[in-house]
């Protein structure tokens, strides 16, 4: 996993940077003269100006996680239908290819229902490999009695078989579907330059006042960072839908 897969880790050492990086800008002030009131002024307008960029950028972050959080939860939604659609189809096949499929469907649930909850590597690189495996058996349960006699109620099956194993391709296309790493260094540059700015400003006054925007912004990039990690993060999505589904099947 990535070191953004690590939300408490990333909260913890984003405090630290930015905390030292105000702590550097006060002791760089140390080091200047006492200036005068039209510096002070121009100061503050580059500030507050740093500050607003800051905001928005880390409002266009949030919305950018939470979009593909929202994203992960749909795909969840669409798989859990599919599954579903196609368990009740497979009534339209003959006696012993309806109870083939809908034993190998349950246990295609049962994978995804797994795959959802697991974190570690090694568990999950196990589970792929079987959910490869059921995919496979489920294609050539369907296919087998289209070629073997095509008609339009195979062709459904054949479809609806298909829209399954989509889905779960784009659910885990969704979960590959990261904030870039590009937009977590600029972020981070900038915060960076707000705790020197603030640092800076503070030069003389009581320690807490440059201590408030490293707590604010490594609490803000941690819930992004939570939110944007489908694993590794406390908020993730929950398989209600698959779980609801898996429930709501007949026993074999």
């Amino acid at each position: 996993m990535r070191p953004l897969d690590y939300p408490l880790l990333m909260l913890v050492v984003s405090f630290g940077v930015f905390w030292a990086s105000a702590l550097i800008g006060s002791s760089l002030r140390k080091r200047k003269p006492a200036l005068g009131e039209d510096y002070h002024d121009e100061f503050m307008f580059v500030l507050g100006g740093t500050l607003t960029l800051l905001g928005l950028i880390i409002a266009f972050t949030f919305s950018m996680a939470v979009n593909r959080y929202d994203q992960r939860k749909n795909y969840e939604e669409q798989e859990a239908n599919a599954i579903g659609t196609e368990y009740v189809r497979s009534d339209l096949l003959p006696p012993e290819d309806a109870t083939k499929v809908r034993a190998l469907l349950k246990s295609y649930l049962r994978q995804r229902i797994a795959e959802y909850r697991t974190r570690g590597a090694g568990r999950l690189q196990e589970l792929g490999a079987r959910t490869a495996n059921l995919q496979a058996e489920l294609w050539s349960a369907v296919a087998r009695p289209a070629s073997t006699k095509p008609t339009p109620i195979n062709a459904v099956l054949v479809l609806g078989m298909n829209e399954v194993l989509n889905s779960q391709s784009y659910t885990q296309a969704s979960w590959w579907n990261r904030i870039p790493t590009a937009a977590w260094a600029l972020v981070t540059l900038i915060s960076i330059f707000c705790n020197l700015l603030i640092g800076y400003g503070s030069h003389g006054k009581k320690a807490f006042l440059f201590v408030i925007l490293p707590i604010a912004l490594a609490i803000a990039l941690f819930l992004i960072a939570d939110i944007d990690s489908p694993r590794g993060g406390l908020i993730r999505v929950q398989p209600q839908n698959l779980e609801n589904l898996a429930a709501s099947l007949p026993p074999q």
